[in-house]
Formats: structure tokens, sequence, C-alpha cells
């Protein structure tokens, strides 16, 4: 009996040894390809960045982290089905979502039945109907005002009186245009034209056409990275026209260094929001973009990286304070304690509020000036992006007219 008691208490220390040394899972999807593919390649390098990071300092619950990625392709039609994989045959421990709004929604659902903690990913309002106190949104927004008071506050002050909407007829920019629409009605601003456009629309030449002829004093466009440049380039070879004091908002994609460096001067006078620009100060950001740089290099892709990859290692950074506090991989646990800590990452401190975004939101409206073709190394320094919004990050004052601006 003594013998066959040993041998189960030895067979029970070898199970729990095994299971000890077993990594950590952490999976997600991320578009590699598609529309969103470029960002979520330059996402993918910081969060590998932060797993040897971890890995460095011996792992969480001394085990190594692993990360456990597939490419969505942009496809929301995919994402369901790639977390599945994920939970049931992968056995991933913990949930990071992907990149953007239209590929995360589809999974809200999944991770609300299943109970789990998701950690969000750039996306905007995808818990508004699901209510699932397990996500918590990482970007530096809440709701729609957290976007762009400032885009209209700096309108407001030039004396915009009537606007044009233009968005893309996809989940993401009608959530933007829709918050935007509900600011102007606030401010009192008359719509003078508003139209949804197909996401595979590639020629804008007849939208900007009639926008011109609406002559609005604003323009908002809510429009993802192939839209975004289209749309710049459509202005700049048709025009805009001279009533137009205040032209951008919601336009994804011009945050990226490929494509700020492709459009060079012609992005000049569009005020964009974004997530972070040269002249910023956090703890820790500097050291981190600088190893980042060294990185894009090898995996060639986006050699600045300013918009994603500090908040995805921010993700990382998050779950690795939420595991060690607790000293349990318990989704339940973890959520609580999210709700209930400040952490410390290299985007700044973040507190959460009860639907799971941002308690303080830190979204930036700047204005392109000054920029000049074929230079990626001018982004590199402030002044490029002319922060209007937050007052705490302000570095100039908004010039309007659009035209103006442009010069």
């Amino acid at each position: 009996m003594k013998i066959l008691k040993y041998c189960v208490a030895l067979i029970a220390a070898l199970v729990a040894g095994a299971a000890a040394a077993q990594p950590i899972k952490v999976g997600m999807s991320m578009p590699q390809t598609g529309t969103l593919g470029a960002g979520g390649k330059a996402a993918l390098v910081a969060l590998r960045m932060w797993v040897e990071d971890v890995n460095a300092k011996g792992g969480m619950l001394g085990r190594k982290v692993e990360l456990i990625a597939y490419d969505d392709q942009t496809n929301p039609a995919l994402t369901p089905a790639i977390y599945t994989k994920l939970l049931d045959v992968d056995k991933v421990d913990l949930l990071i979502a992907p990149y953007g709004t239209v590929p995360t929604a589809p999974i809200m659902p999944l991770v609300k039945q299943r109970g789990l903690l998701l950690m969000g990913n750039f996306s905007f309002q995808v818990n508004h109907t699901v209510k699932h106190d397990m996500w918590f949104n990482n970007a530096p927004w809440n709701d729609a005002a957290s976007w762009f008071t400032g885009y209209f506050e700096a309108g407001q002050k030039a004396g915009v009186k009537t606007i044009a909407f233009l968005a893309a007829d996809q989940e993401f920019a009608q959530n933007l245009a829709n918050g935007a629409k509900a600011l102007a009605k606030k401010a009192g601003l008359k719509t003078v034209y508003e139209q949804n456009y197909p996401p595979a629309t590639t020629d804008f030449s007849s939208l900007i056409r009639a926008i011109r002829a609406a002559k609005p004093d604003a323009v908002f466009v809510a429009s993802y990275p192939n839209d975004s440049v289209a749309i710049v380039r459509a202005v700049n070879e048709i025009g805009i026209g001279a009533d137009v004091k205040i032209f951008g908002g919601g336009m994804v994609g011009l945050q990226f260094t490929p494509i700020m460096t492709s459009l060079g001067s012609l992005l000049n006078g569009v005020v964009n929001y974004n997530s972070y620009v040269p002249g910023m100060k956090y703890a820790g950001i500097e050291e981190f973009l600088q190893r980042y740089a060294k990185k894009a290099v090898e995996e060639k892709v986006d050699p600045l990286g300013f918009y994603l990859p500090p908040f995805n290692y921010a993700i990382g950074q998050m779950l690795e304070q939420a595991v060690s506090a607790t000293k349990s991989l318990d989704h339940k646990k973890l959520a609580d304690y999210l709700h209930k800590n400040e952490m410390q990452t290299i985007v700044g401190p973040i507190r959460y509020g009860p639907d799971g975004e941002w308690a303080n939101a830190r979204v930036v409206q700047a204005q392109f000036r000054g920029v000049a073709d074929k230079d990626m190394e001018q982004f590199r320094k402030a002044g490029k992006q002319v922060v209007l919004y937050p007052d705490a990050y302000k570095t100039g004052e908004f010039i309007a007219p659009f035209e103006k601006a442009r010069k």
C-alpha cells in the first residue's frame, strides 16, 4: 500500500511538473495580409519583442511564454474559426484580439459565452451591444467624443458652420462617422453632404467633386488605409474647394510610415487622429522605439512604428502585470485585477472604465504641416504633425482654411 501511495504521489508530482514546464500560450489572430496587413505585421513585431523580454526575465509564473498568431487576412469571416481553434486545439491560456474593429467584432459573442478575458487591440465600440465584462480594449480612445472633440474644436474656432461626411460602408468607419455626426449635431453644424461608399471603392473622383459642389466648411472622412490614400490623392488632383476650413478626422492609414512617405506633401493641411507622434513623453517608449526600429528593418515592416507597435507591447505589459499580481491564469481573477488597478506601460498609465475602455482617453488630433516628398526621416522628428489636441500635448495652432494649410 505504501508503495502504491508513493507511486501515485510520484506520478502526480511528475504530471504537475510537466504542466509547470509547459509554456503559457498567448493566442490571437492578426491581419498580416489584406487591408490591415501592414499594420498587423508591425504590431506582431512588438508583441514578439514583449515575449522575448518577458522570457528573458524568466517568463510568467516560472513558465516561458509562447505567442501563437494566425493571419486572419483582415477578413472578419475567418476570426471566429481561428479563435475556436486557438481555444479547442491549441489550448491557449490567454487571448489577444486582432488589430481592428472589423475582425474583432465577430469573436465577441464567443468570448462572452465562454467567459474569457480578451485584450482588445485598437477596435472601436465592439463591446457596445455585447457588454462583456472581461473585455479590455487597449486603444487611446473610449467614446466618439474622445476621438473627435479636438477636430470639432479646431473647426469651430475657424468658423465652421456646415459639414460633409464621407465614410466607408463597414462597421468601424460607420461607428466613427455616427459618433462624429452626433458631435456635429451637438455643435450645431448643418450637414450639407453625406455619403457612404463600398469598401472596394478605388476611384473617389466623383465623390470629391460632389463634396466640392456642396461647399461645406468642414469635411469629415472615416476611411481604411487604401481608401485614405485614394481620397487624399483625389483631393489633391481635383481640389476640395476654397470653402473648406478643415479636412480629415478619421482616416486610418495616415499614421503608417510607408503611407506617409508615399503621400508626402499631399498630406499637408490634413487634420487627423493619431495615437502617438514624436515629442510625446512616456517612460520607456523612446528606448522601445529604438529597439523596434532595428527589428523593423529585419522584418521589413513599418520602420518607425509609432501607431500600433507601442500599444501592442503595452498589451503584453498589462497581461504580465495582472498575472504577476494575481499569481494566476484564471480569467476572472485577471479581469478583476484589470478593472481595479492602473497599469504602467510604455504608452503611459492605463486605467479601465467599467465598459473595458480606457477611463482616460488620449487621442491626438494633429495637422500635417511642411511635409516634403520622398523623405521618411522627417517623420522621426516633431513638427511634421502639429498636435492641436489634447492641450497636454499641444505643439501649435490650427491653420485654416485647408488650402492655406496645404502651402
